[in-house]
């Protein structure tokens, strides 16, 4: 199975969800895997919109946000902290150019929990804080 087979498959979970609130499926998805600590599959699953949308998107430094930060707890599962850190600050540099409230996002809470896990990371550079830290979490306010 193909890697956007394979996406649009897992993506199809969100489908219902997907048309009552006029979210892509893919996006949705995106936090449900991240919530459930599948930073790997909440990753690859919002490239796959990312990568449809284009540079020209409008989304497309917020997609590109939320992918770094997925791939920044990849690293720590794998316990790369240093890249772990790194993605978190680019992160944030691309989430930092929408407004406090995008796509049903509230960012302030995002930038929160970033602020949490690089705190982590800087006071104890050896030690991964997914073995202290609670997991992180993303929520979506729909309206």
């Amino acid at each position: 199975m193909k890697k956007t087979d394979k996406i649009q498959h897992l993506a199809a979970s969100w489908s219902d969800q997907s048309r009552l609130n006029g979210l892509d499926a893919r996006y949705l998805g995106f936090f449900d895997l991240f919530n459930q600590q599948k930073y790997y599959e909440s990753h690859d699953i919002l490239e796959d919109l990312w990568l449809e949308q284009g540079k020209q998107g409008t989304n497309y430094g917020f997609y590109k946000g939320l992918i770094q930060l997925a791939g920044a707890f990849v690293h720590l599962q794998k316990g790369r902290l240093r890249p772990a850190g790194a993605l978190l600050r680019l992160s944030k540099s691309y989430l930092s150019q929408y407004p406090q409230f995008h796509e049903s996002v509230q960012l302030e809470a995002v930038f929160l929990m970033m602020a949490q896990w690089e705190t982590a990371l800087i006071d104890a550079p050896k030690v991964n804080p997914l073995n202290n830290l609670d997991s992180p979490s993303l929520e979506l306010i729909l309206r």
